[in-house]
């Protein structure tokens, strides 16, 4: 376990593999931390620099008073990037890391040669549906809505295993003030426009019973930058990288192989 100190807040972050070969970072989900790509890791090669981190509000990382902006998860990944002396990096975004993926790409071409969009959108929701996601956390705790989440994330069949329990502790024990800041910045972040001006490798994941991304959102999302391919996991949910990790990673390796990384 490593933190790095960017000034403002400290982010836990882990490296993996070859700590000179190229570099592939990993941006958790809300309600989650980088456990959530442990069954990904240890099925890529060992050549590869694989970096994850937990953002601001989430798991060993600081957790800072809401609201929070994309900007500044945005920020966050980018400091972090140049931190550990990263350049040209691929970043893989899940649900709300994808939307870091896309800002920090819009901003940062330097530092991002390629991104994978894996269970996200240009825009997810409404700030209506955020914000009355806030109050109910802010009247109740993320317990309130830890069922309906489990049902959003997994399919029912991994759902009725015991397992499901590790993840719904996960979620449940998330920082309220880091779950709630990352709700604020979800809620005001739309990307279509400035997606729709980029040209770089994008490989855009979804499942195919993802109940919080779906899978025709994800493949709008894609169509959006030149360049991009879409790719569908069945029997999988808004976590493909947990339900149906062999595949994810050999869909990752194919794609990383493909762009030359």
């Amino acid at each position: 376990m490593q933190m790095a100190d960017l000034g403002d807040v400290a982010l836990h972050w882990r490296q993996d593999g070859d700590p000179t070969g190229p570099a592939v970072v990993f941006a958790n989900a809300l309600g989650t931390d980088l456990r959530i790509w442990d069954r990904v890791i240890h099925r890529l090669p060992d050549r590869y620099r694989l970096i994850r981190y937990d953002m601001r509000g989430h798991g060993l990382s600081d957790c800072p008073a809401p609201p929070y902006s994309m900007g500044a998860l945005v920020h966050d990944a980018e400091r972090l990037i140049e931190a550990l002396d990263v350049s040209d990096c691929v970043f893989v975004g899940l649900s709300i890391g994808g939307l870091v993926a896309q800002g920090l790409a819009i901003k940062r071409l330097d530092l991002v040669r390629a991104m994978v969009l894996s269970n996200t959108a240009a825009k997810i929701g409404t700030a209506q549906i955020w914000q009355q996601r806030i109050a109910t956390l802010r009247e109740s705790g993320i317990e309130a809505i830890a069922d309906a989440t489990m049902e959003k994330w997994f399919t029912a069949g991994y759902r009725a295993t015991p397992e499901v329990s590790l993840w719904r502790n996960m979620l449940t024990r998330t920082p309220l003030e880091g779950y709630i800041g990352c709700c604020h910045a979800i809620s005001g972040t739309d990307f279509y426009t400035p997606l729709s001006g980029l040209t770089l490798p994008t490989l855009a994941i979804a499942g195919s019973d993802d109940g919080s991304t779906p899978a025709d959102l994800v493949r709008e999302t894609a169509a959006l930058v030149k360049g991009s391919e879409f790719h569908l996991i069945r029997g999988a949910g808004h976590m493909p990288g947990i339900e149906q990790p062999r595949n994810y990673a050999e869909r990752l390796v194919t794609f990383l192989e493909r762009i030359g990384h």
